[in-house]
């Protein structure tokens, strides 16, 4: 899952800290989540999901369908 919140942000060229200001939170905790370091809670996950419009399932790695559920 880590992983795959780095690359999908990567893919959208943004930085940790525009992703940790969207979050409302610190660009550590945010680093701390690719680098697994940190659980992500899952209103941040819900929030990734509406952000690069993809579903949790994805994130999360229970699909590689980065489609969402329509």
């Amino acid at each position: 899952m880590f992983e795959r919140i780095r690359n999908l942000r990567e893919d959208k060229d943004l930085k940790q800290k525009q992703i940790a200001e969207y979050l409302q939170i610190h660009q550590t905790t945010y680093s701390d989540y690719e680098l697994g370091n940190l659980n992500v809670p899952i209103e941040v996950l819900i929030k990734l999901a509406k952000l690069y419009d993809t579903s949790i399932d994805y994130i999360v790695e229970l699909t590689n369908n980065p489609k969402p559920y329509k």
